[in-house]
């Protein structure tokens, strides 16, 4: 039988109170390793090493980041970075920087790659990149180096780290949405392309966990109707996101959740799902609250809301990036992701379903 989430997340909770008046933090068994798969919202600079020209690594991209690109899409940390901080391991380094070897490994590993969908096919206007299938796959070569560096340790290893699972936006503003380019959405409605892409991603994540890993967080898809790229379409009127978008992901949010709930049936698995959609919506209707004062437009862009050409080489951003929830056309700021990460990491059920990354970590 799988470990009862449901019923004992009321334990783990009363946990969480002793470590912390015991250690004086909200301390946990802190996971070892970190294994991020996913696209541009975590690529940490596997596309620098890919012929793609989907790549961010050109100033000012990194511009909160010591000043220097490194090809995040972002002008500072991303998602998992911050949550890399909180669970006090090092930055997982990218999988096709050739430099990903040896002791840098046992940390964990990055694979996501910007472009990248649940589906092969899914950005492949841009050129080369890591599919969610092509990241498994890389993650099997990962984990030939991890069995020769510790060996039957392994096992105990992969149970206690954490993969971090961010796909979905592509399958729809790089395939579903472009319909000049992709056929998906003349075959399919957006319920049976919601499916399609489910089934696409429950089989992967079965591969993953057969493999060894046990802890998942699944982030869900944010409300892409939202974002400039998508609201410079003039789909929808001024200081409006373009509702239809955000419609269509509802079937798709709703399976990852139940999706999960399946998965937590399995010996020993511990599937999160992640509302993105939730937490990037209660920032959208109500930004003051969270330090923001600009929603529809990017800090850095070209065109209608800052979204029609995305952030280009020495293009000079806006000045203060703490008021901007978009950093680009695609994606948010830095001061985004830590509310995002804090939500994951923290945040109740209806943030981290049915618990949170710390939460997460108390599990054996």
């Amino acid at each position: 039988m799988g470990i009862d989430l449901y019923q004992r997340t009321w334990f783990i909770t009363f946990v969480i109170v002793i470590f912390q008046y015991s250690n004086g933090v909200a301390g946990s068994e802190r996971a070892p390793a970190l294994f991020v798969f996913g696209d541009s919202l975590v690529d940490v600079g596997n596309n620098n090493f890919l012929s793609s020209i989907a790549k961010s690594n050109y100033f000012p991209y990194g511009i909160d980041f010591n000043m220097q690109p490194t090809g995040r899409f972002s002008n500072g940390k991303t998602f998992v970075d911050i949550i890399g901080e909180m669970l006090g391991v090092p930055y997982p380094p990218a999988f096709a920087d050739p430099n990903s070897v040896g002791v840098k490994i046992l940390g964990g590993m990055n694979y996501a790659s910007a472009a990248a969908g649940i589906l092969d096919e899914t950005g492949q206007h841009y050129g080369a990149r890591y599919s969610l299938s092509r990241q498994v796959v890389n993650f099997e070569s990962t984990l030939d180096q991890l069995r020769t560096m510790m060996g039957s340790n392994v096992t105990n290893f992969l149970a206690k780290s954490i993969a971090i699972m961010v796909f979905g936006s592509n399958d729809y503003i790089n395939n579903y949405l472009m319909p000049s380019i992709y056929s998906s959405s003349y075959t399919y409605n957006p319920s049976e392309f919601a499916n399609l892409l489910l089934n696409h991603y429950g089989r992967q994540l079965l591969a993953l966990y057969s493999v060894g890993l046990r802890k998942f967080f699944i982030a869900g898809v944010g409300p892409l109707g939202c974002i400039p790229n998508q609201r410079a379409t003039g789909q929808a009127a001024p200081g409006r996101c373009v509702d239809y978008v955000n419609q269509i992901l509802g079937t798709f949010n709703q399976g990852i959740k139940s999706l999960v709930e399946q998965l937590n049936n399995r010996p020993g698995a511990i599937f999160v799902y992640g509302n993105t959609y939730g937490a990037v919506g209660d920032i959208l209707n109500d930004p003051s609250t969270y330090g923001f004062s600009v929603v529809d437009k990017g800090c850095c862009g070209i065109g209608r809301n800052q979204g029609q050409i995305t952030c280009l080489p020495f293009a000079y951003p806006c000045p203060d990036r703490t008021q901007y929830v978009f950093w680009d056309a695609f994606h948010p700021t830095q001061a985004v992701n830590s509310i995002l990460a804090r939500r994951a990491f923290y945040g109740p059920p209806l943030d981290s379903y049915p618990i949170n990354i710390q939460q997460m970590t108390l599990f054996n």
